[in-house]
């Protein structure tokens, strides 16, 4: 215990250097408030969400909508502004340790999704594991698909991550790309709208 206090001591020392003493008392209260919202959130889903202490800032929700959506989160996993989880009938998402995920982002789960530890995504990303099925004459109305990003994964901003899609370890996802199928290890994955391609660290 008596170590932990002096961790936090030395980090709240060396930031106060950096941003002022003022500033790292706000960014800190910011982080207790998120902390506490978490809490309050799994809550009210408390048969739905396993995690450990985890932030969930201001306008942001986990919604489950089905008694069998299941939502892992792991430690100190820190989630934005105006994010959107929502998990849904069957689904099961895994976020994993230290993943960090900024403001304006949206998921989607209804099937499975696993996010590795140490994932950044960046502002306005979407991922969705399932496609409303418009040709579908019959009661399934959704095309479902398992969608599992590496660790150490960068994802840019505005990044749309489609249902059957796998990211492996370290890869980069440029800003802007759509993304479905296999990104291996390791590489920079880049998609317009006239041409993808794949580029091997």
């Amino acid at each position: 215990m008596i170590s932990i206090l002096r961790k936090i001591m030395t980090t709240l020392i060396a930031e106060s250097r950096g941003r002022g003493l003022y500033y790292t008392i706000l960014m800190n209260l910011s982080h207790l408030i998120g902390i506490l919202r978490a809490g309050c959130n799994k809550l009210i889903y408390f048969k739905n969400i396993k995690s450990s202490i985890f932030s969930l800032q201001a306008n942001s929700r986990i919604e489950a909508f089905s008694k069998h959506a299941s939502i892992h989160i792991g430690k100190f996993v820190f989630i934005r502004k105006n994010a959107s989880i929502r998990v849904d009938h069957f689904g099961e998402l895994r976020i994993a340790e230290k993943v960090f995920i900024n403001d304006n982002c949206n998921i989607n789960c209804v099937y499975k999704i696993t996010i590795g530890k140490h994932t950044k995504i960046a502002p306005n990303v979407s991922i969705n594991d399932h496609d409303h099925n418009y040709k579908s004459s019959t009661g399934d109305h959704l095309i479902k698909g398992e969608i599992r990003i590496g660790e150490n994964v960068w994802v840019g901003s505005n990044v749309v991550i489609l249902r059957d899609t796998i990211i492996g370890d370290n890869a980069v996802i440029a800003a802007g790309s759509v993304v479905k199928g296999n990104v291996p290890a390791n590489t920079l994955y880049l998609n317009k709208r006239e041409k993808s391609y794949i580029q091997y660290a």
